[in-house]
This record gives C-alpha cells, sequence and structure tokens, in this order.
C-alpha cells in the first residue's frame, strides 16, 4: 500500500477489515441464541437438555479450536501476507455458517448431521482465533500514528452491531414466525444470512492492497512468523500480551452468557434480551467517542481507568442483580462498557510490543489462549458458583484478571518498541 493512498480506497479498505467483526460477532451469538431451537434437530433426545448439551458441546470445541487458529492464521498473516489471511479467516467463517444453515438434520441423514455441525463450528473456531490478530494488524499498520485507538474502536464497534443485529433478527423473527416455525426451519435464516454476509466481505477483501509494512520490513525475511522465536526471544511480549488480554477474556468469556443467562431467570420473558439490545444500542453510539477519548488521553490512562471502574460496577451490579430493566440493563452494561474500552486500545498497545515480522502471530497466539481459556473456565465457573451460593467468588476471579491488565498496562508504555533488523538473515534485503 502507497504511503499515501486515495482517501476513497483508505476508507474501503479500513471497512473491508473492521467488517469481519460484525459477521464473527452476529454468527457467533447467534449459535449461542438459537441453539436451543435447533438442539433437537442435530442430537435428537428424549430429554431436551441432552439435546441442548450436545449443541454447547460441539459450541465449546468452536472455542477450543480458537488457539489453533490465533498461531494458523496468524502465522500465515506474517508469512504470506495480511490480506491473504483476512480472505481465508472470512472464508472459514462464512463457510461454516453456510454449512451450518444447510445442513439436513439428524432425522434426514442420521449421524452425519451432528458431525457436519461439529465441523463447521470447528472452521469457525478457527476463523475466530484468526481473524482478529489477521485484522488488527492490518488495520494498525495503516492507521495514522495519532488515531490508532480511534482505529480501534471500529472492531468494538463493528463487534457490538454484529451482536445487536443477531439478537434483534431473532428477536423479529420469533415475533413474526412464532416459536414452532423458528423451531422448524426459521432458526437457519441467521446463519444463511451470515453466510452471505461473508461472501460478500471476501470479494471486498479480494481488492485489497497489502500494507506497506508487510511489503518493505517483513515479506523478504525468513525469520517472519516463526513461533520459535515469539515463544523465545519474544517470551516477555508474550506474558505481557496475555496480562493484557486476561480482563477482555475474563469478562468477554463471561459476561454476555452469564448475565443474560442468570438475568433470563429472574426476569419476565422478553426483559433480558431487551436489555442486552439496548445497552449494545447504547456502546454502538459510544465506541468511536471513547476510541477519540484513547487518543487524546492515552491508551493506558483509558485501559487503568475502564479496569477500576469495572471492578467496582460489574462486582456491585452482579451481586445485586434483580428481575427489574434497569437492574439488568445495568449488570450487561457493565461489562460491555468495559469490553468497548479495552478492545478500543488493545490493537494499538498489542501490536507496538511486537516486531512486524512476528506481529499478527505474537497478537494472535497469546489473545487467542487466553480468551479461550478463560471462555470455556468462566461460564462453567459462574455456573457452579450460582449453585453454591458463591457468586462473590466468581466476581472475584474475573475482577482480579481484570486488575493484572493494569500493571501489563503500565509495563506496555515502558517497554520499548522492538526494532526490526536492516537486514534479513541472508543479508542481501534491506527492510528498513
Amino acid at each position: 500500500m502507497s504511503a499515501h493512498p486515495p482517501k476513497k480506497d483508505h476508507r474501503r479498505a479500513v471497512t473491508a477489515t473492521v467488517v469481519g467483526n460484525f459477521i464473527e460477532s452476529f454468527d457467533w451469538l447467534g449459535y449461542g441464541l438459537f441453539a436451543p431451537l435447533f438442539a433437537a434437530q442435530f442430537f435428537p433426545s428424549d430429554n431436551a437438555l441432552t439435546s441442548l448439551l450436545g449443541v454447547f458441546a460441539v459450541l465449546g470445541v468452536g472455542v477450543l479450536m480458537r488457539p489453533l487458529g490465533g498461531v494458523l492464521l496468524g502465522r500465515y498473516a506474517d508469512r504470506r501476507g495480511r490480506r491473504p489471511a483476512l480472505m481465508l479467516a472470512v472464508s472459514l467463517m462464512a463457510g461454516g455458517s453456510l454449512l451450518i444453515g444447510l445442513t439436513p438434520g439428524h432425522a434426514q441423514i442420521g449421524m452425519l448431521a451432528p458431525v457436519l455441525l461439529l465441523l463447521a463450528r470447528m472452521a469457525q473456531g478457527i476463523s475466530h482465533g484468526g481473524e482478529w490478530p489477521a485484522a488488527t494488524t492490518y488495520l494498525m499498520e495503516v492507521a495514522p500514528e495519532h488515531r490508532k485507538s480511534t482505529y480501534g474502536s471500529l472492531f468494538s464497534l463493528t463487534t457490538c452491531a454484529g451482536a445487536f443485529t443477531a439478537s434483534l433478527l431473532g428477536a423479529v423473527l420469533t415475533a413474526a414466525l412464532g416459536p414452532a416455525t423458528m423451531a422448524d426451519w426459521g432458526w437457519r435464516v441467521p446463519f444463511l444470512v451470515g453466510g452471505m454476509l461473508g461472501l460478500v466481505l471476501l470479494m471486498l477483501r479480494s481488492r485489497l492492497a497489502e500494507t506497506e509494512v508487510f511489503e518493505r520490513e517483513v515479506r523478504t525475511r525468513r525469520d517472519r512468523g516463526s513461533l520459535r522465536q515469539v515463544l523465545s526471544t519474544h517470551r516477555r511480549q508474550v506474558l505481557l500480551a496475555v496480562l493484557l488480554v486476561a480482563g477482555s477474556g475474563a469478562v468477554g468469556g463471561t459476561w454476555p452468557s452469564v448475565v443474560p443467562a442468570l438475568g433470563g431467570r429472574l426476569a419476565p420473558p422478553g426483559t433480558m434480551l431487551w436489555a442486552v439490545v439496548t445497552a449494545t444500542a447504547l456502546m454502538m453510539v459510544l465506541n468511536v467517542p471513547i476510541g477519540l477519548l484513547a487518543d487524546r488521553i492515552g491508551a493506558t490512562r483509558l485501559l487503568v481507568g475502564a479496569g477500576v471502574l469495572f471492578s467496582v460496577t460489574g462486582s456491585v451490579s452482579y451481586l445485586t442483580m434483580t428481575g427489574t430493566f434497569t437492574s439488568l440493563l445495568f449488570a450487561y452494561g457493565s461489562g460491555v462498557v468495559y469490553l468497548v474500552c479495552v478492545t478500543s486500545v488493545l490493537p494499538k498497545l498489542l501490536t507496538e510490543i511486537f516486531p512486524a515480522q512476528n506481529r499478527a502471530l505474537g497478537v494472535g497466539l497469546p489473545n487467542a489462549v487466553t480468551g479461550a481459556v478463560l471462555g470455556a473456565v468462566g461460564p462453567a465457573a459462574a455456573t457452579y458458583a450460582a449453585e453454591h451460593d458463591a457468586d462473590g467468588w466468581f466476581v472475584a476471579g474475573v475482577v482480579a484478571a481484570v486488575l493484572l491488565s493494569i500493571p501489563a498496562t503500565l509495563l506496555a508504555r515502558r517497554t520499548p518498541r522492538p526494532a526490526t533488523p536492516a537486514l534479513d538473515r541472508s543479508g542481501l534485503t534491506l527492510v528498513r
């Protein structure tokens, strides 16, 4: 990409990069929202709970595939380019969505139905683990230095937009078609929509130019995308990255699922859903202003402030949650506000501590591993705590993960930007 691309091309590149988060969020939340409807079609059982457990087990496999996606697509982005990795990520997500939407049920094709569902979620898990580091690396390499947090806030905006659209589509479809039709075939509509959106995005990304940073500093290096180098030479940066994403991993892996599940038991039907829709809509409005604020006061100050604020409001709102709309909005919104703040500044903080030749892999590996572990353990821990009147311990664990990111943020600020050597190992190619 040229140093000063036309504004129209630049806007198109930014849009094609961040919209992937919309589709990821739309598909991932859609699976959780509609799982109770299609569970019996893929895992038939006399016990509805058994069928639902089968579907959520497949969801868990998708979560566990995220670290693999972070490694594979992160390494691919460093070795082949940011653009090819972005195209591969959206291809896997779109293919998985279409496969779920089109696969016949167990009654038609027997055990092949859950197998295909499993394969689809594995593909989406790999995509989910690799999309964000590839997109983050691309976006931060084309973003102006003084607007990196603002550009990072676009990830939060599209993530919120995806969740908002999925929940709103679910509410509209249920009202229009009715529960019986939704359980029969209506649940397929969101997956088909997500798949078609993915194909459109694939065409947009096929027209992207590669970043200048990759062309100038990375393409000719023999050590690009080296997992061994990331885990040895840059192990301090990996540890910092793990601590930086611990808070977002703990909150992101629990709040969007645990709070609605608990709130749904406390509130009248539909109240929790509208609390989610309202909180997400409000954050869509505030995303870019939060990014602009981070660029003005500094990413470190915003992240520290968001961590302290959530530690107070998240604890209070969760432990005092009732079935009222206001209480549910406060509880769910406290987590959403924190996630919006963190995801606005993490792209800048993470990409700055890794050198260009290992940037996508360095960002992708710790982010995917931390998110997968906390995302897999968090909901189970919350359920266990609720059953044993130990909600305080669950909240304390989440807050502890959030507070870990504060010293990591301060250390990251003091970590000098890694320099890319002037020559690659062949000694022939000038890269800086």
